[in-house]
């Protein structure tokens, strides 16, 4: 039964809302695990197996690991077993998990808003050569996520991981997984308010804690004081997200409840201003909600956002001050949502004179070789540090304006260009088949063979259209907030066959005009013809477009034979 020491007794004002059948809802009395996923977890508290990984598992090796461990709890230490390669998209959904395994893991390393010192750059890169096949993704979460490791190398790593401030610690798993920062904190001249500290109150207090390592599922978190909003606060679980009252001055809003895969919800915003010092108290009442009355039953339904749908934002409101918080939030107007959503490439100002620089790897695809030359780079021109982003790109801090040209040829050499085309700087990609065990369709190479093709066909594009692509409906690359969001799945081609393709989705957006993409009826698209597909769209899109009108209002207007591709019409 889970202690329940750490949430204070239900108020007797508070009327907590029943679902019609028990949802496996501690504060409710339902503490008997449902599923295995909850037995596995009331087993054995995850965070217990680094001991077990420490001092047995990497001595022992793979084989001397408990499947319960390997398939469940080592995610709370950022490590996924790898999909075993040679295993088509066909036979993702139909084989068991053990029957997917390969005998190398994936581990994903929290940076969760922190400035990266050369030092910090240089060790992830090193870590990527010695013990990864030279790989180092840049995720959407602000990780680094490394393929190929194998257990015996995981102390070493995790050494000199700590060395340099930064660890893996409930990057996957039911957990508060890695928190996403504004990579501008602190330096960025129109930002409201910084919130590094939050952020770093939170890791501190509540990351390895068991009080906080049982959730229902994933917890995401995205801090920001930037008017751009820059960490996608629409689609985590929790979000502050920057607001200036006319008397207290800046602060947070507070949303919750956002989630995509296979039942898109945006957040909901509760409408409050916090000050900075009361981030951490507020996120734990909110994951408290989340830990005390999530769903556990079916895994489906364990994320927020249900819960959050189902009580509204009045009554989570008035369970959070009731019960986690002790008092009342200052009510306030939520801030306005700008258009879009800041990826920071390029050159920049920051207030203090100095430059940010934002570079772009291609679908977020990158070396441990290209971050040892970065953080060489990083130490011969003085730059303070570098952040990773909500959209796979790395952002440079404290650069002075004297070493720039230097430094931006320097970037173009090792492929990490801070003047991207319009299409590489627009493009993500999940991890795909290639790795990833529910993966249907590679994605990786293919958004990379895409934005080359598209380059070619729009040299000159003169407006930003996004296209994320994800090999399976979990929506990793958050598929459904794009401009073309290509969900993976098995098509049938022109000659009947069975072939890698993707469900379109057109037209997400965040910001100003959050939507989820217009999905059209049987329409699919093969991997093959994807180039061809996306280039008759963008080119009706170029020759229909009103004066101003951006790509995701031009689809929610146009013709549907425009849309699929059935008609072209003449390029301006």
């Amino acid at each position: 039964m889970p202690d329940l020491r750490f949430k204070p007794e239900p108020a007797k004002f508070t009327e907590i809302p029943r679902p019609r059948r028990a949802e496996g809802q501690w504060a409710l009395g339902y503490t008997e695990p449902l599923n295995k996923n909850e037995q596995s977890k009331k087993d054995d508290d995850p965070l217990n197996v680094r001991d077990r990984i420490l001092y047995t598992y990497s001595k022992r090796g793979f084989d001397s690991i408990d499947p319960a461990d390997l398939r469940g709890r080592f995610r709370w230490m950022g490590l996924y077993t790898q999909r075993r390669p040679g295993i088509d998209g066909g036979r993702t959904g139909s084989m068991e998990e053990e029957e997917l395994d390969d005998r190398y893991f994936m581990l994903r390393v929290r940076s969760d808003g922190k400035l990266l010192s050369p030092a910090a750059v240089r060790a992830l890169g090193e870590i990527g050569v010695d013990f990864a096949r030279d790989t180092a993704d840049v995720t959407d979460r602000q990780n680094i996520q490394y393929h190929w490791i194998e257990i015996e190398n995981v102390p070493e790593i995790w050494e000199r991981l700590d060395a340099v401030g930064l660890h893996s610690t409930e990057a996957c798993g039911d957990s508060p997984r890695p928190f996403l920062g504004s990579p501008v904190a602190g330096v960025a001249k129109d930002e409201i308010i910084d919130g590094t500290p939050a952020l770093q109150e939170i890791e501190r207090r509540f990351i390895g804690n068991k009080d906080f390592s049982n959730f229902p599922r994933k917890f995401k978190t995205a801090v920001t004081g930037h008017p751009s909003h820059d960490v996608s606060p629409e689609t985590n679980d929790v979000s502050f997200v920057g607001t200036v009252h006319p008397e207290h001055g800046p602060g947070f809003d507070v949303w919750v409840g956002g989630g995509l895969s296979t039942n898109p919800m945006l957040a909901q915003k509760l409408g409050v201003w916090i000050p900075l010092d009361e981030v951490p108290d507020v996120w734990a009442g909110v994951a408290g909600i989340f830990r005390d009355y999530g769903y556990r039953r079916l895994r489906s339904r364990a994320r927020l956002k249900f819960l959050v749908a189902d009580w509204g934002t009045d009554k989570f409101r008035e369970v959070l001050e009731n019960e986690y918080l002790g008092k009342k939030l200052e009510t306030l107007a939520s801030p306005e949502s700008p258009v879009g959503h800041r990826d920071h490439v390029g050159v920049h100002e920051q207030k203090d004179g100095k430059l940010y620089v934002g570079v772009a790897p291609s679908a977020g695809r990158i070396s441990g070789t290209a971050l040892v030359r970065l953080a060489a780079l990083m130490d011969e021109h003085g730059v303070a540090g570098a952040r990773l982003t909500a959209y796979q790109k790395i952002v440079l801090i404290g650069v002075e304006p004297a070493v720039l040209d230097a430094l931006l040829d320097g970037l173009d050499e090792i492929g990490l260009t801070a003047r991207p085309s319009a299409w590489r700087r627009n493009t993500m990609a999940c991890t795909g088949i290639e790795f990833c065990k529910l993966a249907i369709v590679d994605t990786k190479e293919r958004a990379r063979n895409l934005v080359t093709e598209l380059e070619k066909r729009f040299p000159d594009l003169d407006t930003p259209i996004t296209v994320n692509v994800n090999g399976c409906p979990n929506a990793c690359a958050r598929t459904q907030v794009a401009d073309f969001g290509l969900k993976g799945q098995l098509v049938v081609d022109e000659n009947g066959d069975q072939v890698e393709g993707f469900q379109v989705h057109l037209g997400g957006a965040t910001g100003l005009r959050s939507n989820f993409g217009r999905k059209l009826r049987a329409h699919k698209v093969t991997s093959k013809g994807l180039d061809d597909y996306i280039s008759t769209v963008v080119t009706n899109y170029l020759a229909d477009r009103t004066e101003g009108e951006a790509f995701d209002a031009w689809v929610h207007r146009a013709d549907e034979a425009l849309l699929r591709g059935e008609k072209a019409l003449e390029s301006v």
